[in-house]
């Protein structure tokens, strides 16, 4: 007899919910000719590290593919299907040449767009090599980051160019971090702004400091590049105001790790950019970068050294460290990789503070039957030739609690106007966006002019 629950009224009743229900196909699955896998292959997507590609070619695995990234002696960067068409050797043991790769059990060479142009064991007049092409993605450098693009090739988009990647002052240092799961369960917790409280804050040690602990008000919404958070946070007579946006289908920036919320800040920008990138369906990796300023980190608690292939520098975000620690001090990468290989959405119980997560389900799903448009921006970037407009920030204003006014609803109030605000700087040219937003904000606090 099979037993369907997924949930029980009885003390002691784990015997009526022993099965676990088949998981959630059409989200949780990205490999080849899965709707999914078809909607995030017609973005580009992080493959590897710059830093991993100098002179010797690297294995990856990307959304179920096996994939090998290689820099060649031209300084060229390809992206190739990792086994050799001749005879399946693995191209992560080929011989990086002035133009592409070579197969080191035959001789092949193979260019970065996949071209024969050496089949050396074979008759000088042979035909072979010129009779078909190997498996091949379209690959770019940025930043410190090999992108490829592994959609179909009539519909390969521009790259996307955003504000925050062109910040002044701001530095750029390319990570990864790996976690053996399902992408949406690692990629949902950027949707998830209460974990931050009790994760990070108030059940094991606090990994950032004490203004997380306080409970915001949430809201959630669709924007039209994908989705965001607004939080707001009582510290004193201040308030925190904070959004992070989504941009889909695997794009995410998180605000300041270390925001004390004493004194203002107007429109304050990110501390992580990263995409969500499916190694396959039980492993996620996080390619992207931290950023490191005066603004976003003023007390220079972050340490850029540490931040590299599987390392980042901040507590709970790889599987390097001891058990016995994670378990006494459990981080982003213990909640969400023991959550299951695939995270069963069936036996879940939602809650009020689950709402974005349940909206980012729904507009994935929407996705993927093609009912989710978002705009194309031509060369990358916006009309008047600047980056594309993020929202994703940490501002702090001076509005303290008002006599007969509730002030969780004064948080939220405000936390809408500063998100409105800063919406309204998509509307003005890109060059002055950050003066108007930040003239914007400064209307909503309430610090006396001296």
């Amino acid at each position: 007899m099979s037993i369907q629950a997924t949930e029980t009224k009885r003390p002691y009743g784990g015997y009526h919910v022993r099965n676990v229900p088949e998981d959630d196909w059409e989200l949780a699955h990205t490999g080849p000719d899965t709707p999914l896998g078809e909607y995030f292959r017609r973005h580009w997507n992080p493959v590897a590290l710059s830093s991993q590609v100098r002179d010797l070619p690297v294995a990856v695995r990307i959304m179920g593919e096996d994939l090998v990234v290689f820099r060649d002696k031209s300084d060229n960067v390809g992206v190739l299907h990792r086994h050799c068409s001749h005879r399946g050797t693995s191209l992560e043991y080929g011989i990086p040449s002035e133009r592409g790769i070579r197969c080191c059990y035959h001789g092949w060479l193979f260019d970065v767009d996949g071209r024969i142009l050496e089949t050396p064991g074979e008759p000088p007049d042979s035909k072979l090599k010129d009779s078909f092409v190997h498996g091949a993605y379209p690959a770019m450098e940025y930043k410190g980051l090999i992108f490829a693009y592994m959609g179909p090739p009539g519909e390969k988009p521009d790259f996307p160019v955003y504000d925050v990647f062109e910040l002044p002052g701001n530095k750029l240092v390319p990570y990864s971090t790996h976690t053996p799961c399902n992408w949406l369960q690692v990629h949902e917790n950027g949707i998830d702004p209460v974990h931050a409280v009790f994760l990070h804050g108030r059940v094991g040690e606090q990994h950032f400091n004490e203004a997380w602990l306080e409970m915001p008000t949430l809201e959630f919404r669709e924007s039209d590049k994908g989705a965001y958070y607004i939080t707001a946070r009582r510290l004193d007579g201040m308030i925190w105001v904070r959004s992070a946006e989504m941009v889909f289908p695997n794009f995410a920036q998180t605000g300041a790790l270390w925001e004390y919320g004493h004194r203002e800040k107007y429109f304050g920008r990110v501390s992580l950019s990263r995409w969500t990138v499916p190694e396959d369906d039980t492993g996620t990796w996080f390619f992207g970068w931290r950023h490191f300023n005066d603004i976003v980190d003023p007390e220079h608690l972050g340490d850029e050294s540490l931040c590299g292939h599987d390392s980042v520098d901040f507590v709970g975000q790889t599987g390097n460290r001891r058990y016995e620690e994670a378990q006494r001090n459990p981080g982003d990468w213990e909640a969400q990789m023991s959550q299951r290989p695939i995270a069963n959405h069936r036996m879940e119980h939602l809650g009020a503070s689950d709402v974005g997560v349940a909206m980012i389900r729904r507009m994935f799903t929407r996705a993927i039957e093609g009912k989710l448009q978002h705009p194309g921006f031509p060369g990358g970037r916006v009309a008047d030739g600047g980056p594309i407009p993020t929202v994703s920030h940490d501002t702090v204003l001076y509005v303290p609690p008002k006599d007969g006014v509730d002030d969780r609803k004064l948080l939220a109030d405000v936390g809408r106007r500063v998100l409105d605000a800063i919406l309204s700087g998509h509307e003005v040219p890109s060059a002055e966006r950050i003066s108007h937003i930040e003239a914007r904000l400064r209307e909503i606090s309430e610090i006396p002019e001296t």
